[in-house]
């Protein structure tokens, strides 16, 4: 199961600690280390894209199905490809607001099922009202992401043998399958 982001050190560290249980995926670094004194000889890790470490209880609850990943407006922004989901136009992050198709002042949550990203001009439009009062037609169904597609969205740069094993764990019916490997 992905479950996250880390950087070389922190993988360099869980090669040390014998924490890895399994690599895949292409050779990104090849660290070297100190020399042994009684041997002569320099250590050296390979990293890989992927690698598996031993999993606690905390980890495997990031795959229940009961899960939620945590709510922030750049991730969401990523989740709607940068589209106002009113009016259809694609924004930079700061041109984009959350906006609750359910306000909260009406009861609405602020959950991934009730946000959709909007351009700040169709989000002041709608105001204090439902899609449907204010005159608008929401282009897309909002979605509560499951922890892959999470981790994926949560990616800068996602390398090919990455993208292909995070795929592996998006539903069948993901809206992001379709998608190109750059969120």
């Amino acid at each position: 199961m992905p479950l996250e982001w880390i950087g070389y050190e922190e993988a360099v560290r869980y090669y040390y600690l014998e924490q890895v249980a399994y690599a895949c995926g292409s050779t990104l670094y090849r660290v070297r280390g100190g020399f042994n004194s009684a041997t002569g000889r320099r250590s050296v890790i390979e990293l890989n894209s992927i690698i598996a470490t031993e999993g606690t209880r905390q980890a495997s609850l990031k795959g229940h199905a009961g899960y939620t990943p945590p709510l922030n407006n750049p991730t969401l922004f990523r989740r709607d490809a940068h589209l106002c989901l009113y009016c259809g136009k694609r924004f930079r992050s700061a041109e984009l607001s959350r906006d609750h198709v359910t306000p909260v002042s009406r009861g609405g949550a602020d959950t991934w099922n009730n946000v959709v990203s909007a351009c700040k001009r169709c989000n002041n439009h709608k105001g204090d009202r439902t899609p449907e009062r204010a005159g608008l037609q929401l282009l897309a169904v909002p979605f509560t992401p499951t922890h892959a597609e999470y981790v994926y969205l949560q990616g800068r740069r996602i390398l090919a043998d990455q993208m292909e094993f995070l795929r592996s764990h998006f539903p069948r019916r993901s809206p992001l399958r379709a998608r190109d490997h750059a969120p």
